[in-house]
């Protein structure tokens, strides 16, 4: 849990029409392997495949990666639990422009700089206070 709570936020998704695995993989904070095996397991995530079977990925996928990066690391859940959420939550482009918009803000919503600092500032002093205890 300590290791999430220090985790830096996520950069935000610049306005490109595709993006590379590789550049997935920096904005999503995922490692290209993992994109790969999500795509099999995930038939929500589908990106373009161009030639010599090269991913580029539209931004709608690069939402898709994050919310499954969410729900599997954030939230806990399993690939079989994630995909079960998946299917009962409507994906960005079937809800409301309210929908696509709240999911959008969700995804740009970042902790802001000093409250990240005050944040990791709280953890130290509590990490100095157990090692006083221990001590």
């Amino acid at each position: 849990m300590l290791a999430a709570e220090l985790q830096l936020p996520l950069p935000e998704i610049p306005r490109k029409r595709y993006f590379a695995i590789g550049e997935v993989s920096d904005l999503c904070q995922v490692k290209p392997h993992v994109l790969r095996y999500w795509e099999q397991e995930f038939p929500q995530l589908k990106p373009v495949k161009r030639r010599g079977n090269r991913r580029y990925y539209q931004h709608d996928d690069v939402l898709m990666v994050r919310r499954i990066r969410s729900l599997l690391y954030d939230q806990g859940f399993t690939i079989g639990g994630a995909r079960q959420r998946l299917k009962e939550q409507p994906r960005a482009g079937e809800g409301t422009s309210a929908d696509l918009a709240a999911l959008t803000a969700a995804n740009r919503t970042e902790t802001s700089a000093p409250d990240r600092n005050r944040e990791i500032r709280q953890v130290c002093d509590e990490l100095e206070s157990l090692l006083k205890l221990l001590r």
